[in-house]
């Protein structure tokens, strides 16, 4: 039976190419790790926390990150992170997430996500096509 309790927790590890960096993603001009690919790390960390944790058809969506990018981190280094969750206010879920390269600390949040039903959700996307 799924159950959520805060501890759950998971670390992924990516390791950084060219799409992953600012110049591609045009939040800068460097070949470094971009801020929108750290996020985008660190929210698959709670989504990968959660697995098996959830009932049949329920999924979440991320509602807010407060994220703080310590440090650069250049092509061809691993970059994980660690998401947990520390708190369970009805269907919103709580995580503290750190991700590290290979030689420090380069990031810290604080990421929300909310608990929906996967067709529900998605049948009140479609709708703003009209149809």
């Amino acid at each position: 039976m799924p159950e959520l309790i805060p501890g759950l927790s998971a670390e992924i590890k990516h390791t950084v190419v060219e799409a992953d960096t600012a110049s591609q993603w045009g939040s800068g001009m460097l070949e470094v790790f971009s801020t929108p690919a750290l996020v985008g790390l660190m929210e698959g960390a709670a989504v990968v926390a959660l697995a098996g944790a959830l009932a049949p058809g329920q999924t979440t969506v991320g509602t807010h990150i407060d994220v703080h990018h310590l440090a650069a981190t250049p092509l061809g280094c691993t970059v994980r992170a660690r998401a947990e969750l520390i708190a369970i206010e009805g269907r919103k879920l709580v995580f503290k997430v750190q991700a590290w390269d290979e030689a420090e600390l380069i990031g810290e949040a604080d990421h929300e996500r909310f608990v929906i039903d996967s067709a529900r959700f998605m049948a009140k996307v479609q709708a703003k096509k009209g149809g």
